[in-house]
C-alpha cells in the first residue's frame, strides 16, 4: 500500500512539474502578444514607428528616431524592454514561412553606450525583425518558443491582417 500511494505521489509531483512549464511557455507566448498589441496601440497613439527585434533567447522593442532615420532600443519604458526567456527556451521566428536565423546578442543600435560614443559606428541597414507602425500595421511573422528539454512549443503568429494568434503544438506544426 505504501508503495502504490509513493508511486501515484511520484507520478502527481511529475506532472505537476510539466505542467509548471507548460505554463511558463504559455505565459511567456501571452505577454508577448500582449506586448505587441500594446505597442500596437502605442504607435498609433503617439505617432511612432517600432519594431521587434527577436534573439535566440528573448526579444527587445526599439523604435525608429524619424530625424536620424535609425533604429535605437525604447528607453525608459518598462513595458517595451528587453525580455530574455528562461535558460532552457529558445526562440524560432518564422517569416513568410523561412526560418529565420537568430543572433544570440541584439545588434547594436544608436542608444547603446559604444555607439552614442563613435555614431560612424552604426550599420546603416540594421532594421528590426518585426515592423510596428504608426499606421498600426504589423508585419505577418510566427515566433515559436520551444523548451528545450522536451521540444514542447508555443507559438504566436500574426497574420496578413494583423491579426494576433496563439496557437498550440499541432496548430503550429500545420
Amino acid at each position: 500500500m505504501v508503495v502504490i500511494i509513493g508511486i501515484v505521489s511520484s507520478f502527481l509531483l511529475l506532472s505537476f512539474g510539466i505542467l509548471g512549464n507548460d505554463r511558463a511557455l504559455d505565459q511567456q507566448v501571452r505577454r508577448l502578444g500582449s506586448l505587441l498589441e500594446l505597442t500596437r496601440d502605442e504607435a498609433t497613439l503617439q505617432g511612432r514607428d517600432f519594431g521587434l527585434e527577436v534573439m535566440q533567447g528573448g526579444y527587445r522593442f526599439v523604435e525608429l528616431d524619424p530625424i536620424l532615420g535609425q533604429w535605437s532600443e525604447v528607453v525608459g519604458d518598462d513595458m517595451l524592454k528587453a525580455r530574455q526567456l528562461d535558460e532552457d527556451m529558445e526562440v524560432e521566428l518564422y517569416i513568410e514561412d523561412r526560418r529565420v536565423v537568430l543572433a544570440r546578442e541584439p545588434a547594436k543600435t544608436a542608444r547603446t553606450e559604444e555607439s552614442i560614443m563613435n555614431q560612424r559606428n552604426l550599420r546603416q541597414d540594421y532594421a528590426p525583425h518585426v515592423l510596428i507602425l504608426s499606421s498600426g500595421d504589423l508585419s505577418p511573422f510566427r515566433m515559436t518558443i520551444v523548451r528545450a528539454a522536451d521540444r514542447a512549443r508555443k507559438s504566436l503568429s500574426v497574420s496578413v491582417a494583423g491579426e494576433i494568434r496563439i496557437e498550440s503544438d499541432d496548430q503550429a506544426a500545420r
